[in-house]
């Protein structure tokens, strides 16, 4: 069995960033794996260990500092990486279209993938894989068993969990509720730097490399006002009457 998993490079969820002259300031930001990637490659090291996968291959699709995070699944115990450049960050679509092209080539039975990233938090690029490659999906996994050839796995949404069983080969958005993923060790981080890591170009796979969509600005949302407490609902309904000038 061999599973592939996503690897996308984020700005670290604990860095502030900061909006100057319209658009985010992310000269100095510290990058990382996204989150939900991270808990995707542990998953798919779980299944090896557990001898349930035979080879596990992370994919990044983005610039040539993607290989940072790439290192970063690699060390967690992916055995080889392989990155798609393009100039700049891709949109959902052009992301799942390259890995589209990746997993046709690959073969995986199982795609893991962040259910989001905690950069644009689109949520996107999971289902746009399953449906361009046509093969079963399933979101929000906060659990995943391999059992008689099929995928069993429990579904976070809004009214609850849900149970489904998947055919393979499918694409799983993982959850953070999936697993907590290993410290990487030195010794790790080390070894994966010898690990094989293929680079090739988005042009190479017939990717349109163009964004689609433009950014026309970036503002830092407005500061609500203070706040007061009130000592009883009378109180309550007449600084809210004041504030809209309702009636009393």
């Amino acid at each position: 069995m061999k599973v592939m998993v996503c690897a996308k490079r984020v700005v670290d969820p604990n860095v502030v960033v900061r909006v100057r002259d319209g658009r985010l300031d992310l000269a100095a930001a510290r990058r990382t794996l996204n989150p939900f990637d991270e808990v995707g490659a542990e998953a798919a090291v779980q299944l090896k260990e557990a001898g349930i996968a035979d080879e596990v291959v992370a994919v990044s699709v983005g610039p040539a500092e993607c290989r940072e995070a790439l290192r970063t699944a690699l060390a967690i115990g992916a055995d080889r990486g392989v990155l798609v450049e393009t100039a700049e960050d891709p949109e959902p679509l052009q992301a799942a279209k390259v890995l589209a092209a990746v997993a046709r080539r690959e073969a995986p039975d199982l795609v893991l993938v962040g259910k989001q990233s905690t950069d644009h938090d689109h949520g996107l690029t999971g289902p746009m894989l399953a449906a361009l490659l046509g093969w079963a999906q399933a979101t929000c996994v906060s659990r995943l068993q391999l059992v008689d050839g099929q995928l069993d796995v429990d579904c976070e949404g809004e009214d609850g969990v849900v149970r489904l069983r998947l055919p393979l080969p499918a694409v799983v958005s993982v959850d953070l509720r999936l697993n907590t993923p290993r410290y990487a060790s030195l010794p790790a981080v080390m070894k994966a730097k010898r690990k094989p890591l293929d680079i090739e170009e988005a042009a190479a796979l017939g990717i349109a490399d163009a964004p689609r969509v433009a950014w026309l600005g970036v503002r830092e949302p407005e500061r609500r006002s203070a706040t007061r407490r009130v000592a009883d609902a009378r109180e309550l309904i007449e600084a809210v009457s004041a504030r809209v000038g309702a009636p009393r």
